[in-house]
């Protein structure tokens, strides 16, 4: 049995002595049942990407779950989630974690945190042939330009407090923001850099909304239970150590990040 393993076992025996209310920790669940359940939306370019031929997942969230699993030696099992309920599986228990998801007050309201381990800024982007309509974040704000964004997400959010004046279109998961745009049926949608300089590599005609700066600079973290004082301790541990070992940046090298 491997340290992380003992670590897990010796965290939940402590507080099975303990008596207190953590004695069903989905540490207990994984360990017992042998299968780490983790919620992902298989929509995220380059953290989490299905393959519905194959029904398959690849990814930096991906790569960072088998590792998890691995030193858990347990089986691990993708959830199919979408943005609107990611925190709603958490809270009903549909699985044990889920893969990157940045740090909001309103998730933070019902659901717990891992330790952050990457971070992501937010850019504007447009269409080659439309770029030159926008000189900054605050020609976007205007009635006549449509802002696409996806439900549920965070970004949703950050659309209707930054551009309250624009034609904001809202779709549902699995259509996207940037898909509007790239249809002609948007004038812009934002998203991570991260997810930017993936979208920009694959479609050529878009591009990034010349502005001062990014906004928003946040935090990337799994979404764990709230209450479950066990298993965010044993995965917080978890990302520490492998950040003391590299993992985390060996793996965003990979991925490009």
């Amino acid at each position: 049995m491997n340290f992380l393993r003992t670590l897990g076992a010796g965290l939940l025996a402590m507080t099975l002595l303990a008596g207190g209310a953590q004695a069903q920790s989905a540490l207990n669940d994984i360990l017992s049942g042998g299968v780490l359940k983790v919620g992902t939306t298989g929509d995220w370019n380059p953290m989490s990407m299905k393959d519905p031929a194959t029904d398959s997942y690849r990814g930096y969230d991906i790569d960072i779950m088998t590792e998890l699993a691995k030193d858990l030696e347990v089986e691990l099992e993708f959830v199919p989630a979408d943005w609107k309920t990611l925190v709603n599986g958490i809270v009903a228990g549909k699985y044990h974690m889920t893969g990157s998801a940045s740090i909001s007050p309103s998730r933070m309201k019902v659901a717990g945190y891992s330790e952050p381990y990457i971070s992501v800024q937010i850019l504007p982007f447009t269409t080659s042939d439309k770029v030159g309509n926008y000189d900054g974040w605050d020609a976007i704000n205007k009635p006549e330009v449509k802002v696409a964004t996806t439900l549920g997400t965070s970004f949703e959010g950050m659309v209707r407090s930054w551009f309250p004046d624009a034609d904001i279109k809202v779709v549902e998961a699995p259509a996207r923001g940037y898909q509007e745009v790239l249809a002609g049926r948007a004038d812009v949608f934002i998203t991570s850099n991260i997810e930017g300089a993936t979208l920009t590599e694959k479609f050529p005609n878009v591009t990034a909304v010349p502005v001062d700066a990014p906004r928003a600079p946040t935090p990337i973290a799994m979404l764990l239970p709230q209450g479950d004082q066990v298993w965010i301790n044993y995965v917080n541990s978890w990302v520490k150590l492998k950040k003391e070992q590299g993992f985390f940046t060996d793996t965003a090298a990979k991925w490009g990040l």
